[in-house]
């Protein structure tokens, strides 16, 4: 049963849920406990709202989230509710990539979901708001909210400002690609250094349109959070509007407004629509179809294709386009303004429901873009068609996606011979060894949900190939995934995976590989018959994975890639 009612049962005439730990006899306790933390009798008769604050160390993402929760917490003070504030993990992406740690932040975004539920039952909170901001936090804190089914709505850190070098704005996926011209000669370690010094001028999501910004925008499109997902994390306007946050959730929670109110298909549409004109990231797809999971709503991954035929990509950020950066986004009158654009042109539906206890519709009024060149107009779009585009056949019968919006158009149809390894380092070290040639396509696999396991990011070797002087001509094909700041032909979420047995585990070195982007192909040359044989001389790889750690379980329950990467209960394995 999905919704609040499943986890907490109510005493008849209870007016809140958190009542159920504050009142009555056999409660003195529970009140007690209460007190020896500073709260008084008549706190008590509030509802409790629980403050999920995802701040930490690890990332400039969220090194100011504590600022962003105070914000928060006052406003829900200010609007008569008591905050209670915990925590949850946080991985930085950046930080794990290219390593074993890059196994764990897809994991981990079932952990966060967990940990949420967790403590909101424990406790038996009345409402939530979750300040956040990076890749996976996000969508976990997106789908604890689903499945909690209590008044919520999100805040996000904002968007990190653009780094300037010798005055040039410069961002992180610039940075990435200076690493090839060291590589190659054209550049120094000293150089290098000082980009490092400017690129990320501090705390925010990174900037770039990579998962992180991705999914923080399209939680504005699904009506999750208030508008002004765009505004720069160190703003006085993100301040405030974390503080109107807090207002916000209790009235949500006066009038009972819930996330099974808000997230629909309608809603779910609205943020692929988004997702398609700003050429979001390829792990949007991966997020989206676990969130309607978890609100138990019949959506197919193909809806995205659906969509991109009528959907024009109308916004390119860095990487796709050096040229902008989220803060010129804001500047060019933020999501908001896409999504005015986007209504105007009848592709969004604006009668979906909001955490502003309006319609998206009504949200959407007062807003207009200040710069055509940052958001275009239809007529002057990238392309008819959306940033995002799934590809299938003979190497992915369930499918793969790719980010067509950083794809340059000589690369867009490619057929070529493949360049096999079971492990990303493999990969890399063969890119920048000289060993990868025009024409190759690059497949690495094994990367996959159950077989990396964790489905790790290929950014390293996508970077590589682009850094090289190869991206017009190498492709790359993974069971992996890609992070925002991916370019370049990248076919990821290959599935089946090869630890699946899934056809991509079939592949030989030398085997001619085609695919067709814009047309959604993706085929082996390979006879079935071959094919045949191959799968039954094929084995599974035993997994060098202690027993016990978390990663052999994640292995053990995840599904597919394009089926969310969720865990699925017994009655739900079909995909």
């Amino acid at each position: 049963m999905v919704g609040g009612s499943f986890f907490f049962l109510e005493e008849p005439g209870s007016g809140m849920k958190s009542d159920i730990t504050k009142k009555g006899l056999e409660r003195a306790t529970h009140r007690a406990l209460y007190y020896a933390m500073g709260h008084r009798p008549e706190d008590l008769k509030k509802p409790l709202v629980g403050l999920v604050n995802s701040f930490n160390e690890t990332m400039p993402g969220h090194m100011h989230l504590n600022s962003i929760t105070k914000a928060a917490r006052e406003g829900i003070l200010m609007a008569g509710g008591i905050p209670i504030e915990f925590p949850t993990i946080g991985i930085c992406d950046g930080l794990a990539q290219g390593n074993f740690g890059m196994r764990y932040p897809l994991a981990s975004r079932e952990l966060i979901a967990d940990t949420i539920e967790t403590m909101m039952n424990a406790h038996s909170y009345d409402a939530m708001v979750m300040v956040t901001n990076c890749d996976k936090i996000t969508p976990g804190l997106l789908m604890a909210a689903v499945r909690l089914d209590l008044p919520a709505l999100l805040v996000s850190g904002g968007p990190m400002g653009t780094g300037c070098c010798q005055g040039q704005e410069i961002g992180y996926a610039d940075l990435m690609a200076r690493q090839a011209q060291v590589a190659l000669g054209r550049m120094s370690l000293e150089e290098l250094g000082e980009l490092e010094a400017l690129a990320l001028p501090g705390p925010g999501a990174c900037n770039l349109l990579g998962t992180a910004n991705s999914m923080n925008f399209l939680t504005e499109a699904l009506g999750m959070s208030l508008p002004g997902s765009a505004v720069p994390a160190t703003t006085g306007r993100r301040l405030a509007l974390a503080k109107k946050s807090g207002e916000m959730i209790m009235e949500l929670w006066r009038k009972n407004i819930r996330p099974s109110d808000i997230i629909s298909v309608a809603a779910l549409d609205n943020a692929i629509a988004l997702d398609l004109a700003i050429g979001g990231s390829t792990n949007t797809v991966l997020h989206l179809t676990a969130l309607a999971y978890e609100a138990g709503l019949d959506f197919k991954v193909s809806r995205f294709d659906q969509m991109a035929e009528k959907v024009p990509h109308l916004v390119k950020m860095s990487p796709a386009s050096s040229g902008h950066y989220p803060a010129d986004l804001d500047r060019a009158g933020g999501i908001g303004a896409v999504l005015a654009r986007l209504k105007d042109l009848g592709l969004i539906n604006c009668e979906a429901l909001t955490v502003t206890g309006q319609s998206l519709g009504e949200n959407l009024k007062g807003f207009r873009v200040w710069d055509d060149s940052v958001i275009r107009t239809k007529e002057r779009a990238y392309s008819p068609r959306g940033g995002l585009k799934l590809l299938s056949g003979n190497l992915a019968p369930l499918g793969a996606v790719c980010k067509l919006a950083a794809v340059d158009e000589a690369i867009l149809e490619h057929r070529g011979r493949a360049r096999v390894f079971d492990q990303e380092e493999l990969a890399v070290k063969a890119i920048y060894g000289g060993e990868i040639k025009k024409g190759d396509v690059v497949v690495v696999r094994y990367e996959g949900p159950k077989g990396g396991p964790g489905m790790r990011e290929m950014l390293t070797p996508t970077v590589a190939i682009v850094g090289m002087g190869l991206g017009k001509e190498v492709g790359l094909i993974t069971d992996g995934r890609f992070s925002g700041g991916t370019s370049g032909a990248a076919i990821g979420h290959v599935s089946p995976e090869a630890a699946q047995g899934g056809p991509i585990a079939l592949v030989e070195e030398g085997d001619w590989i085609y695919f067709n982007i814009p047309k959604g192909v993706l085929t082996l040359e390979v006879s079935p018959e071959v094919l045949a044989k191959r799968r039954a001389a094929w084995t599974a790889p035993v997994s060098r994975l202690p027993r016990k750690s978390y990663l052999a379980r994640y292995s053990a329950l995840v599904s597919s890639a394009m089926a969310g990467a969720v865990f699925k209960v017994k009655e739900d394995i079909s995909e």
